[in-house]
């Protein structure tokens, strides 16, 4: 009898500690996995797939060029979208995308700044598209791609080139990331539209949103896996930490219904960096909504942000 209880108190926390390994497994191969497609949006931005639509077609009627990262390399190839500018232009923007998006998802707002008379740039981040990769990493090591990215407009381009840093949802992260590097000259300014602060942060309060999960065990053992597979933790992950660094003029946008990155986010990545710096909260707009509300409007606030710091 007491060999079958001490069986029982043994038993009982080993099998939650077990189930919860799975459960948090299972949760890091959906939150961080790749996958080879893009999902369906949102319901709530349904409504707005003519409009997405005409943009894709837009973009593959344009001259483009396919260029590469590390092709030789298997496991690091990087893939990009090049649109020139209608006329010869020396202002070039490179565009990051959302999470499990791709270049071409971002083909609305390569749109907005081919008007607005730049050259464009679409990335796929790994793990995305046509890029290697067998996990996202949310910005972290995309950083360090954009900074080669950089290095390869300036070869094609020359130094004579200036460039934005353009970005939504994981791409505003990932580029508000890249403004605690030490990027050249040539990048005069960043807008991050709807991105988080760390993804420690983001998946805490997705947990809790939308599964009814606390953050602890989960996190912190997502954390360790994902140091296991990608050598580093999830707290290294923090778009703050980064900002503290930035030198670089910024335009923070974000929807004022924004319940997947909250609004508590936006404000302390703007309390963060201490550069020249605007902040503009869209209202009535959800998650990465602000720029499908208006786009008129949105690139009023865009040129405007932009021909205070790039005089044409």
């Amino acid at each position: 009898m007491k060999k079958s209880r001490l069986l029982v108190a043994v038993g009982a926390p080993l099998a939650l500690f077990t189930t919860t390994l799975l459960a948090s497994e299972k949760l890091y191969s959906f939150a961080f996995k790749r996958v080879d497609y893009v999902p369906e949006t949102s319901a709530d931005k349904q409504k707005y797939a003519k409009e997405y639509y005409a943009y894709v077609d837009w973009l593959h009627r344009q001259p483009q060029q396919h260029w590469q990262l590390n092709a030789d390399d298997e496991a690091n190839r990087l893939s990009a979208l090049y649109v020139p500018a209608k006329t010869m232009s020396n202002q070039t923007v490179i565009i990051s995308h959302g999470y499990k998006g791709d270049g071409e998802t971002m083909a609305n707002y390569a749109y907005m700044f081919n008007q607005m008379g730049y050259n464009v740039l679409l990335p796929d981040d790994r793990g995305h598209g046509n890029s290697a990769g067998k996990y996202i990493s949310f910005g972290w090591q995309d950083r360090h791609d954009y900074l080669d990215w950089i290095d390869k407009l300036l070869q094609v381009n020359g130094s004579r080139t200036d460039i934005v840093l353009f970005g939504v949802s994981m791409g505003g992260a990932t580029v508000s990331m890249m403004s605690g590097e030490q990027l050249p000259q040539q990048v005069k300014a960043i807008i991050a539209d709807c991105g988080y602060t760390s993804v420690e942060e983001e998946l805490a309060y997705l947990l809790k949103r939308q599964f009814h999960l606390p953050k602890y065990p989960f996190v912190p053992i997502v954390s360790f896996i994902n140091r296991h597979r990608m050598g580093y933790y999830l707290s290294d992950v923090s778009s703050v930490e980064q900002l503290r660094h930035n030198h670089l003029p910024i335009f923070f946008i974000h929807g004022k219904e924004d319940v997947y990155v909250p609004s508590w986010m936006l404000k302390k990545n703007y309390q963060a960096t201490n550069s020249p710096k605007q902040m503009w909260q869209v209202p009535n707009a959800t998650h990465a909504e602000s720029f499908w509300i208006d786009p008129a409007e949105y690139q009023k606030h865009v040129s405007a942000f932009l021909d205070r710091y790039l005089p044409s």
